[in-house]
């Protein structure tokens, strides 16, 4: 059986994995949202950082990436992928479209951090995500790094995010 995992944070910048295709993707009814805490990448549990979710959103389109994965590879990345979205995240499957060379669906595995998780920010004003942001470095780097990233990463694929548009606006304001 097929493998592919759905990257919409990091995964699309830095996947840390070898895999055998990497192509544009949308999930459908979701919406990308910085309301996930990182302990233990882009924070410490003293200093959140803000990385991303997804949330349901019936309508909604998110862009990202989907990875094929070799077969006899695919255990070991999943069990890889378990312990480095370890931070209140939980693996789900789900479809996403392939947006080229002709846009099909595929069955995809992804993390996504629920509200009842113990790192969950929930929604903020821009201007206090981007303050947060901005504060927080963990093992991984810098939080303002990992946004600016996520923005740079989706405009290189051709999406278009508001809400991480509006956050990466609003850190860029606040200064280097």
């Amino acid at each position: 059986m097929t493998l592919w995992i759905f990257g919409y944070g990091s995964l699309i910048w830095r996947p840390g994995f070898a895999f055998e295709e990497r192509c544009a993707a949308v999930a459908a009814g979701f919406e990308r949202r910085l309301d996930q805490g990182s302990p233990d990448h882009r924070g410490t549990p003293e200093r959140l950082g803000r990385v991303a979710t997804l949330v349901a959103a019936p309508g909604a389109r998110t862009g990202g990436v989907a990875y094929r994965i070799a077969e006899e590879q695919a255990a070991t990345i999943l069990e890889a992928l378990d312990v480095r979205e370890q931070g209140g995240y939980q693996r789900l499957e789900l479809t996403v479209t392939l947006t080229a060379p002709v846009p099909s669906e595929v069955r995809a595995v992804t993390w996504v951090a629920s509200p009842d998780n113990p790192f969950h920010l929930g929604p903020a004003p821009v201007a206090a995500m981007a303050a947060q942001i901005g504060a927080a470095v963990g093992p991984s780097g810098a939080n303002r790094e990992y946004a600016l990233a996520l923005d740079e990463a989706l405009r290189a694929l051709g999406f278009d995010d508001p809400h991480v548009t509006g956050v990466v606006t609003a850190l860029r304001a606040t200064g280097p």
